[in-house]
C-alpha cells in the first residue's frame, strides 16, 4: 500500500466527513488461536496464531446511507509484520427496516453464516472481506440474502474465481426452515494453458428445525435435520458432475457461559472447494464444547474444544480461541 494512496484515503475521508451529518470510525481487533490436531489423510494439521486489526473511517449521510474506507491487516505470529499485505476496505451500505445492501470491499464477519461444509472457518481468517455485493430482505417471519464475492481476478498467472450464494430462514412458531446455496466458479488464466480447465462447484443444504429453549431454560436451544448436497465437474475432463448427498443436522444448546454443538453428516462425501475437508468423508460427526470466558460490553472471548469423529474410527481434536474487541462511534 503506497504512501500516496494512504494520503488520498485520509484526505477523501476528511472531505466526506466535513460534509456529513455524522462522521464515524470503528476499530476491530480479532485475536485468533487455532490448534488443529488433525489426521493428514482427512484434513491439514496446523496451528494458526495471530491477530487481525481493522480500521474504518467514514460517514453516515442520513439514517440510511453509509460510506466507509479503511484497512484490515492480519499479523500471524512468528512471521514478519509485512508478510501479508493489508486488505483495503471501502464500501457503500444502505440499510432500512427491511433491506440491507452492501457494495465494495466490506467485512464478512456477522454477515454470512453458512455451514462449515460449504464455507470453512479459515475463510474468515484469510479473506476477511467480501469483495462484491450483498443484499438482504427481511420479513417478520424470516429473511433471504444473496451475495457475490470476487475472490481472484484473471491474470497471466492467476486464475479467475468467484463465489455466489443464497441463504435464508422462514419461521413458523417454534419450527423453522433454512436454505443454503453456494456456487464457486474456478476459471482460467489469461495464458490459455491447455492443461487448465474450468471447474464448476455447487453446494446446497436444506434444514427443518425446532427451537426448544423454552423447554430447557437455556438461552438458545435447537435441533435441525436435513439434506446436504454437492456437485463438481472439470469441464472437458469429467463426464458430467460428480455428486454427493448426505443426511445432515445439528443439535445446539447455549447457557450463560457454556454451549454445546454437535454437527453430523452421514451418507455420501462431498467435494466442496471452499468447505471443510472433513465433509469429504461418508461419515463425519463434530462436537464442540464452547466456553464464553469473556462477555463484557464490546469484548467477546470464546474458547472452543472440538472433537472430530471420522468414519466411526478416527478421532481428531481442535482448540480454537477467539477474542473480538470493537470500539468506535458507529451503530
Amino acid at each position: 500500500m503506497t504512501k500516496q494512496f494512504l494520503t488520498f484515503i485520509l484526505l477523501f475521508t476528511i472531505s466526506m466527513t466535513s460534509m456529513a451529518q455524522k462522521p464515524e470510525y470503528e476499530v476491530l481487533f480479532h485475536g485468533i488461536g487455532d490448534n488443529r490436531e488433525f489426521t493428514q489423510k482427512y484434513s491439514y494439521p496446523q496451528t494458526i496464531m495471530g491477530e487481525r486489526t481493522s480500521i474504518e473511517l467514514g460517514t453516515t449521510i442520513d439514517s440510511l446511507h453509509r460510506f466507509r474506507f479503511g484497512l484490515s491487516h492480519l499479523f500471524e505470529f512468528g512471521t514478519e509484520a509485512d508478510q501479508v499485505k493489508p486488505k483495503l476496505t471501502a464500501y457503500y451500505r444502505y440499510n432500512d427496516q427491511t433491506n440491507t445492501f452492501f457494495f465494495g470491499a466490506f467485512p464478512r464477519m456477522d454477515l454470512l453464516d453458512f455451514p462449515l461444509a460449504m464455507l470453512a472457518d479459515t475463510f474468515l481468517y484469510y479473506r476477511p472481506n467480501i469483495e462484491g455485493l450483498f443484499g438482504k430482505h427481511s420479513w417478520s417471519w424470516g429473511h433471504q440474502l444473496g451475495f457475490v464475492d470476487w475472490t481472484s481476478r484473471q491474470t497471466m498467472t492467476q486464475r479467475e474465481t468467484f463465489m455466489a450464494g443464497l441463504s435464508g430462514e422462514m419461521r413458523f412458531n417454534l419450527f423453522y426452515f433454512q436454505n443454503y446455496l453456494l456456487l464457486y466458479h474456478h476459471a482460467l488464466t489469461a495464458a490459455e494453458n491447455a492443461d487448465e480447465h474450468i471447474s464448476d462447484n455447487m453446494g446446497y443444504a436444506l434444514y427443518l428445525g425446532y427451537n426448544f429453549q423454552q423447554l430447557t431454560g437455556l438461552q438458545k436451544a435447537y435441533l435441525k435435520v436435513g439434506v446436504l448436497g454437492s456437485s463438481i465437474r472439470e469441464r472437458n475432463v469429467d463426464d458430467g458432475y460428480t455428486t454427493g448427498t448426505s443426511l445432515s443436522g445439528q443439535l445446539y444448546g447455549e447457557g450463560k457461559r457454556f454451549a454445546l454443538r454437535s454437527t453430523f453428516s452421514f451418507g455420501e462425501g462431498h467435494q466442496l472447494m471452499n468447505g471443510d475437508p472433513y465433509y469429504a468423508q461418508d461419515s463425519y460427526l463434530r462436537t464442540d464444547v464452547i466456553w464464553k470466558f469473556l462477555q463484557y460490553n464490546n469484548i467477546q472471548g470464546t474458547f472452543n474444544l472440538s472433537f472430530h469423529l471420522v468414519d466411526g474410527s478416527t478421532l481428531d481434536q481442535q482448540q480454537q480461541l477467539s477474542l473480538v474487541y470493537r470500539f468506535g462511534n458507529a451503530n
